[in-house]
């Protein structure tokens, strides 16, 4: 599924092209997705300006006068800025029209979601209980080793959870841990200071490489300009199980945390 890097490169392709844009209508071929794309949406977003757009966790928020759109991409959604009158495929759900462009809103599986969070949007509930940015300065190790102590849970099911810290998947929290040299199972509150200081600087470069590489491929997963992230040729272990640690060699290891699989090393992770 779309993480945090494909999410943001989606909002930096994006923006560009509609920030400053009237809408002038919208059309919703399939209103059932995670949850029901509002019937009255039009009445908040027709004839109104894009402001802004901004990233929380894995939501786009589209800012305007009149309050905020949530665009979650879920499984296997994509945005894609495309000319008018674009002919439609099957996985179209809905069209944002602008006055000089349109914003295709495309999901095979409709795990995704398009909400009207009106004026005050960081009071709705999926976003009222998130955790920090993982790349902004309020992540830092001191804070992660605080929020772990006494935590019994394996430390990567700890940086995956929202509450905590934001947008981190399975992929990034794998290739994070390995970087750091720290084994998935490890109790979060086993963990020191020092080796929390190291995993936050591992989980912002691998993070930051991502973007700058345009996201990870996925099989669902296409860019806002409908070419597929890069970053696939740079992960250490993710999606590697069977194989052999790029350090020292030796076979790869992988269970199953919170239903998620997990590949380490076990000689380089401890």
């Amino acid at each position: 599924m779309p993480e945090l890097p494909e999410v943001e490169t989606t909002r930096r392709g994006i923006s560009v092209h509609i920030i400053g844009d009237k809408i002038e209508y919208i059309e919703i071929r399939q209103r059932q997705l995670r949850w029901k794309i509002p019937e009255d949406l039009h009445v908040y977003l027709v004839h109104k300006t894009l402001l802004s757009i901004e990233r929380r966790a894995k939501y786009l928020l589209l800012n305007f006068e009149s309050g905020t759109l949530l665009i979650h991409l879920g499984m296997s959604g994509s945005l894609r800025i495309c000319p008018l009158n674009t002919p439609t495929e099957k996985h179209d759900h809905a069209d944002i029209v602008f006055t000089h462009c349109l914003l295709r809103y495309t999901d095979p599986r409709r795990f995704g979601a398009i909400l009207w969070l009106g004026l005050n949007p960081y009071a709705h509930k999926l976003l009222c209980n998130l955790g920090v940015e993982p790349l902004s300065v309020d992540l830092t190790g001191e804070y992660l080793y605080e929020k772990s102590k006494r935590r019994r849970l394996a430390v990567k099911q700890f940086i995956m959870d929202q509450r905590v810290l934001t947008g981190v998947g399975n992929i990034y929290a794998t290739e994070a841990l390995f970087l750091s040299a720290i084994k998935p199972t490890l109790r979060a509150g086993d963990i020191s200071l020092e080796r929390y200081q190291l995993l936050v600087q591992e989980i912002q470069k691998v993070l930051k490489t991502a973007i700058e590489q345009g996201g990870t491929t996925l099989k669902d997963f296409v860019g806002s300009d409908g070419k597929p992230g890069y970053f696939q040729q740079q992960l250490h272990i993710y999606g590697k199980k069977g194989g052999h640690c790029p350090i020292c060699l030796g076979p790869l290891s992988s269970l199953k945390l919170a239903g998620r699989n997990s590949v380490y090393c076990d000689h380089c992770q401890t």
